[in-house]
């Protein structure tokens, strides 16, 4: 079949191998040379030994590939983790990094379950739960936290500088860190840092298809073998690695069992961040699939948690679908599954025969990739954005980061969920609606007619997106809003997004009606609605 008529699919299975094999290859090893740097420099962030993060992007890809549930999402260790797992290792082992790593793992492998749980059930609606605004608070937070750790790592400081600082303190720290910074590798943790930033805005479309970490190691471990940093720079300098072979091992354990309370929190950050991270990807890369193919969100879930259950055991980070990489899979032609495979092939093969050249880069190089990912979380355009939505948005944002930045990401979250529920009841949301809304459906000849009433709002909308996705394709679908008193962003969102999942189909339409007396909450065309005319009992 012709691969220009717009209803081509790629084939799945052994025929898409067959079929796709070069566009998948090359896609796969161009994510590959994007993989190794971030997945080693995530992996040392999270104080796990460097090497398991490459044993979590091998399982991602090798193994997850065969059952996942998304076509063109890459499997792997994850930036927006960081914290967490960092913290685990911290929380468990009380000043024993090596204790922590063995007793965070027994939490993560809970958490695999749970994913895996959470698919079986067909939770993986559960993004759809939480508040855009929250989620990218949370988000930005993780962003803020990772630049803080990772400024001392740019400019090769004594680890013993930045032990034990929270992420806050670690900032009001930056002019001590300066003044601590060690000249060589500063320069190249800056010059690594100023290409990740500027190779965004090249215009030349075949050198921007090299992906700027590898731009950063071609510079950085020349600079490093001319400077001698093996023979004048202290050991924390360079990343170690060691063998693959040697580190295969039955790394989990569950001592940590014995302090219920926080294996308990960890398992559940591990479970629920995950997946929402893994399932908001999933939903973006969905709309950039050029032929538009809808994921099974619940067999991806099962299949990220069978990952990250394995990767556990043997001492890898928690993985996720992650946005950067799944973005580069599909701008370079990936068509199926397999080129996350190939991916996750390509490192296995590298790491097997060609490790001693990973213990060149310079740690520096690796934090200047990673304060790239902070940058891109916490943007001021993040900001904007959200305020441009609603100030009530900008406010449910900011109280997320605040929380999450002074305690932890299930109080941050929970406190924007929270103000949000707040908003709501001052906008008159009926505590009757806030889990349920009352929602007709009927339908006549082609046409099916959906009428929500009294609110639409995030804490109810799994029960309207029930209903909607149990209509057939290929009828027309007017959503009727003038009944009720509140339509938030988050519902607006999600509504847009049906509609476009919806009329991917043949002779599929959708129509959303009745805000005609509702004043939205900014100039945003995606903002939350407010009724004044409709009087609620």
């Amino acid at each position: 079949m012709n691969i220009k008529d717009k209803k081509y699919i790629p084939a799945d299975g052994l025929a898409g191998l067959k079929e796709n094999f070069k566009t998948d290859a090359i896609s796969g090893f161009i994510v590959f040379l994007l993989a190794l740097p971030l997945s080693l420099g995530i992996a040392k962030a999270s104080d796990f030994p460097p090497i398991m993060g490459l044993i979590t992007a091998i399982i991602g890809g090798i193994v997850v590939s065969l059952f996942m549930g998304s076509r063109l999402t890459i499997k792997g260790p994850a930036a927006g983790l960081i914290v967490i797992v960092a913290g685990a290792v911290s929380e468990f082992g009380a000043g024993n990094p090596e204790l922590g790593w063995h007793l965070a793992l027994g939490a993560m492998v809970v958490a695999g379950i749970v994913q895996i749980l959470f698919g079986v059930f067909k939770l993986g609606k559960l993004a759809d739960f939480f508040p855009l605004s929250a989620i990218h608070g949370m988000l930005a937070a993780i962003g803020i936290i990772i630049i803080a750790k990772q400024i001392p790592i740019l400019l090769n400081d004594n680890p013993t500088l930045a032990k034990g600082k929270g992420p806050l303190q670690l900032l009001a720290n930056i002019p001590n860190f300066i003044m601590n910074l060690d000249p060589k590798a500063t320069f190249i943790g800056i010059v690594s840092l100023a290409i990740m930033l500027g190779w965004p805005k090249i215009k030349n479309t075949t050198i921007k298809m090299i992906p700027a970490p590898l731009v950063v190691l071609l510079f950085a471990i020349p600079c490093e073998l001319f400077m001698h940093f093996k023979e004048t720079e202290p050991a924390y300098a360079l990343v170690k690695i060691g063998s693959l072979t040697d580190n295969l091992n039955i790394n989990a354990s569950f001592d940590g069992l014995a302090n219920t309370g926080l294996f308990i929190k960890y398992v559940i950050m591990f479970a629920l961040v995950g997946s929402l991270e893994s399932l908001l990807t999933v939903k973006a890369i969905d709309l950039m699939d050029p032929f538009k193919r809808k994921s099974n969100m619940n067999k991806d879930l099962i299949a990220v948690g069978v990952g990250n259950t394995l990767a556990a055991f043997l001492g890898g980070l928690p993985m996720i679908s992650e946005v950067a990489r799944s973005s580069s899979n599909v701008n370079n032609g990936a068509k199926t599954r397999w080129a996350n495979f190939f991916h996750g092939l390509f490192i296995f093969l590298f790491v097997l025969l060609a490790a001693p050249i990973l213990e060149l880069i310079p740690n520096a190089a690796l934090a200047a990739m990673l304060i790239t990912v902070g940058i891109k979380l916490a943007h001021p355009k993040e900001f904007i954005h959200t305020f441009k939505i609603g100030k009530e948005q900008l406010a449910i944002f900011l109280v997320t980061i605040f929380f999450t930045l002074f305690e932890d990401l299930l109080v941050g979250i929970a406190a924007g969920m929270i103000l949000k529920i707040i908003i709501h009841a001052i906008n008159g949301t009926p505590l009757s609606s806030f889990f349920k809304a009352p929602t007709l459906v009927s339908f006549e000849g082609n046409n099916y007619l959906i009428e929500i009433d009294k609110a639409a709002v995030f804490t109810n909308y799994l029960g309207v997106k029930r209903k909607l996705e149990s209509i057939p394709p290929g009828f027309n679908v007017t959503i009727d809003l003038k009944k009720t008193k509140l339509v938030d962003h988050s519902v607006m969102e999600n509504l847009e997004h049906f509609k476009h999942d919806y009329e991917s189909n043949d002779n599929s339409r959708v129509t959303i009606i009745g805000l005609e007396n509702h004043k939205p909450l900014s100039d945003h065309p995606l903002s939350g609605r407010k009724n004044k005319q409709v009087v609620l009992s």
